[in-house]
């Protein structure tokens, strides 16, 4: 399974000491990339600083696990989806909310780096794996 990374850099792992690049078209990434960084710099004006700061509560909250923290992030994804405009993917739009949502969260509480990565991966399994892998298959590789 190859990884998106949200710059448009190809993810790779090493192998004997050296970078082995994950066999992917980096045309194709750097569009998807350059497309989701577009519409998640329109979505970023959106999100009020409230909905950010509940979310914060909620990473800051060690007594939640990552289960139900996803869950929350979820259900304010969803919410926010009613400003969303209605002619755009759903799960585009949900997709680029979470990203945005982790960058704000990060930017707000930078110490949560960890917890908020891992708990947009957990999300972005979840609930737009089979969107995610489609958008790659479908721009022309």
């Amino acid at each position: 399974d190859d990884e998106l990374q949200t710059d448009g850099n190809r993810s790779g792992h090493f192998r004997n000491g050296e970078l082995e690049l994950a066999p992917t078209n980096e045309d194709v990434i750097r569009i998807i990339a350059a497309q989701l960084a577009e519409i998640g710099d329109q979505f970023d004006k959106e999100i009020q600083g409230r909905v950010v700061n509940d979310l914060v509560r909620h990473f800051l909250n060690e007594n939640l696990s990552t289960e139900e923290i996803t869950l929350h992030m979820s259900r304010v994804v969803r919410e926010l989806m009613g400003s969303i405009p209605s002619d755009m993917e759903q799960e585009k739009a949900m997709l680029v909310l979470a990203m945005v949502l982790t960058k704000k969260i990060v930017n707000t509480v930078p110490s949560l780096l960890h917890r908020v990565f891992t708990t947009t991966v957990n999300y972005m399994n979840q609930q737009l794996h089979n969107y995610i892998v489609e958008m790659v298959s479908s721009v022309g590789v």
